[in-house]
């Protein structure tokens, strides 16, 4: 079989690089058209190009600093007391209907000029329900309009006007994501947390899957927005015969998983292809069991919309022993190079680069260098020599740290984190996971992460969120059979929780808010069968641990729920599958920020950033501090910058508008030269991306915000000039 390329390989195909049928290509018209007329936001982040970018102007920076709130929107499909949902839900608008999803999953149909609820479905017929739904999906043919949407690993469709099941939809209006994976749809959940994206008939979806041993393989696949007919599958870890399989040990495809698209992609209608943003294989931070570069994990991948051909791929970081994941759907944006202007894709990164190639073929529009990095020390780990530097743009986000960058708010928590520091292993970006401890900058929450960048056309500048935040790994081996020995049922979930759970939870299950909840007392607040559902499935920051609990589901609960008494004896473990003879080693503090023992950010800040690129150049623009910690910043300093995950949009009124931070703003700036051109504080955090539209001849600016103590539910809000 002909090898595949580490980096790309283009099939050349003539015809599919060409404007479609002219039937189609008429549709393409269309939906330009009507996007144009009613001025809409009809797309998660605005358009099929992910460009969250509005050529909307009655809101700008002349008249930006009288943006009021509008209208609000209270949901209230979470009982009283509950912990705040959090809400990650890019609303879209469609012909003066503003669709959109709660934290719990429901999908709702809102009046987008006066906050009307028009309808509303829950997807879990009134069951427990949550997780993380980033937006919904419109299609429609004449006067069919449908929503398309996922609630758990469930896909529905529903009718736009009144929001009830389409009856010739699968079964009943939803077809189960289980199915059409490797393994029997009974013994995996599979839960999309990014919406899909339309091509023509076409919805094509990515999934998230577990990040640990055992996972699935992230495959994407295409159903057809009639029927529900499941159209056509791309193998992200390739089957014999394909592409790409010879950078897998040999049965890896048996076994392997991970390699998902849960960050949403992007549609090139004209061309027909649709371009991934891949993740890491699964386990996210130990390789043994799947020795090489492992594609197409971490890759940019080009498909024929139409049959999921594979054209092209790069792959962005080899054999990923980081969870650096690809977060964002790619941005389709044109640039000027010599004259002439290159339709191409920019690709932004968790640790901190901006990738940008032709859109047809995959060449890098930037020189692009693989650089010898450090070796792994981890028994059975083959960590890649070399991984790929693009020499412009430069990082966004910071990739270096020395002692000096270590913060001092008292003598005692700066001396504790020189001690960590010089105990770690660490030699800058890649340095792999370690037995004695690794730091890690940028973390596994970036860099950029899920609300990726913005881009306006004119000016060819893409403005994309930076979180500066350093991680420590801390590896250690699995010795399943010596676990399961001697054990009662509690202690087994004990060690999953120390095994899983600790690194987010804390030792004494008392979390890390408002990052990570406490689960003390948690039996007053879920039943067993929520708790176990919520573990099996994840959802927010949480990933799914179906695989991980498999055959010790009653251990976990009875550790969480405080049951000692459960002193029945283990009789058999299960494990997630791996490679025959292959360690197990696992990051017992993944996921975890590098702090003093108070509490306080290791690195000085800033924490978070703004950044506007210009993709022509390759030249930065300008950087601001994003967010501020008044706690913590400097007397008369400058604002010290906040993680978040939420992305910025742009508009042809010269702003962008942000939110994430847990300050609670949402923020507007002039995208000439991110000044602050006003603010407003929300009653909860707007950990989500926002939207603008016209309806009734005025613009607004709407976005999703969390859940509150008042109102665990949480709310959208609308704002406009009076």
């Amino acid at each position: 079989m002909i090898g595949i390329s580490r980096f790309r390989k283009h099939f050349s195909n003539n015809n599919l690089l060409l404007i479609p049928a002219i039937a189609a290509f008429a549709g393409l018209v269309a939906y330009q058209t009507r996007q144009s007329d009613d001025r809409s936001w009809g797309v998660y982040k605005a358009d099929a190009e992910s460009t969250s970018y509005s050529p909307l102007d009655q809101i700008n920076t002349s008249n930006v600093s009288q943006l009021k709130p509008a209208w609000t929107h209270s949901y209230h499909d979470m009982k009283d007391g509950s912990r705040p949902g959090n809400s990650e839900c890019n609303p879209i608008v469609v012909d003066g209907v503003m669709y959109t999803t709660s934290a719990r999953h429901w999908a709702y149909a809102i009046n987008a000029r006066t906050g009307e609820q028009l309808w509303a479905f829950d997807p879990f017929d009134g069951a427990e329900g949550g997780g993380v739904s980033r937006g919904v999906t419109y299609w429609e043919d004449g006067q069919d309009k449908r929503i398309l949407f996922t609630g758990g690993d469930n896909l529905f469709a529903l009718d736009a006007r009144t929001g009830k099941p389409i009856p010739g939809f699968g079964q009943n209006g939803r077809v189960s994501m289980n199915v059409g994976l490797r393994d029997h749809p009974a013994t995996i959940s599979v839960i999309p947390t990014s919406p899909g994206i339309v091509y023509k008939d076409l919805l094509i979806m990515g999934a998230e899957v577990s990040e640990l041993y055992g996972a699935q393989p992230g495959y994407i696949r295409a159903y057809n927005c009639k029927t529900g007919k499941l159209e056509w599958t791309f193998h992200t870890i390739p089957l014999p015969g394909e592409p790409g399989y010879e950078t897998w040990p040999k049965d890896a495809y048996k076994y392997a998983g991970g390699v998902n698209d849960w960050a949403g992609m992007s549609v090139d209608a004209r061309r027909g292809i649709v371009f991934l943003a891949l993740g890491s294989p699964s386990y996210d931070f130990y390789g043994a069991d799947r020795h090489g570069d492992n594609l197409y994990g971490n890759s940019v991948v080009a498909l024929d919309a139409a049959t999921g051909r594979y054209i092209w791929h790069y792959q962005l970081v080899h054999h990923d022993l980081w969870d650096y994941d690809l977060p964002a759907p790619p941005n389709l944006v044109t640039v000027n190079r010599d004259g002439q202007k290159i339709d191409a894709v920019a690709q932004v990164t968790k640790h901190g680069f901006v990738f940008v190639f032709n859109r047809e073929n995959g060449e890098p529009l930037f020189p692009i260098e693989e650089r010898k990095v450090p070796a792994s020390n981890i028994p059975g780990e083959r960590a890649s020599p070399t991984q790929p530097f693009p020499l412009k743009p430069k990082p966004f986000a910071r990739q270096w740290m020395t002692e000096s960058d270590l913060t001092h708010y008292t003598d005692a928590g700066h001396d504790s984190l020189v001690k960590k520091f010089r105990s770690m292993r660490y030699e800058g970006l890649f340095t792999p996971p370690d037995l004695k401890g690794t730091l890690m900058l940028p973390g596994t929450r970036g860099g950029a992460e899920w609300g990726g960048a913005a881009y306006e056309p004119a000016s060819t500048v893409l403005f994309v969120k930076s979180n500066d935040s350093p991680e420590i790994q801390s590896m250690k081996k699995v010795d399943p059979e010596q676990e399961a020995k001697d054990q009662t049922v509690f202690d087994q979930g004990k060690t999953l929780y120390m095994t899983y759970c600790m690194a987010c939870h804390g030792k004494d299950k008392n979390g890390d808010e408002p990052n990570y909840p406490s689960l003390i007392g948690l039996r007053s607040r879920m039943t067993r069968e929520a708790a176990l559902d919520k573990i099996k499935k994840g959802g927010g920051k949480m990933p799914a641990f179906a695989s991980a609990i498999k055959g010790k589901e009653k251990g976990i609960i009875a550790f969480l729920f405080d049951r000692p008494q459960n002193s029945a004896k283990v009789t058999k473990q299960e494990t997630g599958q791996t490679q025959k003879g292959a360690d197990k080693y696992l990051n017992l503090t993944a996921y975890g920020h590098f702090r003093d023992p108070q509490g306080n950010p290791a690195l000085r800040p800033p924490w978070g950033t703004l950044n506007a690129i210009n993709l022509s150049t390759g030249d930065y623009e300008w950087q601001i501090p994003l967010g501020n910690d008044e706690k913590r910043q400097e007397n008369g300093g400058p604002e010290t910058g906040q993680e978040g995950s939420a992305g910025p949009i742009v508009t042809a009124g010269g702003l962008i508008f942000i939110s994430g931070t847990l300050d609670r703003k949402l923020r507007a700036f002039d995208k000439k030269n991110g000044r602050l051109v006003w603010q407003t504080t929300l009653p909860g955090v707007a950990n989500a991306t926002a939207c603008t539209y016209m309806s009734g001849g005025k613009q607004y600016v709407a976005l999703s915000v969390g859940g509150t103590k008042e109102n665990p539910s949480g709310f959208v809000m609308a704002f406009a000039v009076p």
